[in-house]
């Protein structure tokens, strides 16, 4: 069977070898698409955290300006300026509590870790020889995937 999205041959269920060795490779098989998955998944969510970062802080610094410009402009003006910065501050603390951009450098960290599990993954099931280490090696690196959201270089 050829996977659509890479033409890659990839056994189906009916094709597996019996025994311990056709689980390992569906195992094998099963992370591979786990990965592809959340690898998606990461690119969207760290799209998503980018435009937060930025609908966020641009309206910020855009607020502060004006109502710096404002305030220092004439007496009258200083009411709406006070509110102009209270907005500011708003969005301001409104980015910092969201952390957009830890988030989104989070993203794309489990984003490169995904796909570095999917790549493996490929090739164990390409070669159709999956045993128990290589199968360890995948789960290790799906367990440094799921850390690099936190933080945690893999």
């Amino acid at each position: 069977m050829t996977d659509a999205c890479e033409g890659t041959a990839t056994a189906s269920p009916g094709e597996l070898p019996r025994g311990p060795a056709g689980r390992l490779l569906a195992e094998a098989e099963r992370l591979r698409k786990e990965a592809r998955r959340m690898t998606t998944l990461a690119d969207r969510r760290a799209a998503f955290w980018a435009i937060a970062d930025i609908a966020l802080g641009f309206p910020a610094a855009l607020l502060a300006a004006v109502s710096g410009a404002a305030g220092l402009a004439t007496a009258d003006a200083r009411t709406p300026a006070a509110l102009l910065a209270l907005a500011s501050a708003g969005l301001s603390a409104g980015a910092g509590f969201l952390r957009s951009g830890t988030r989104r450098t989070g993203h794309k960290r489990a984003r490169r870790a995904w796909a570095a599990l999917e790549g493996e993954a490929t090739l164990a099931v390409t070669r159709e020889q999956v045993d128990q280490e290589s199968l360890r090696r995948l789960f290790e690196m799906r367990q440094a995937a799921l850390g690099a959201y936190e933080g945690e270089e893999s």
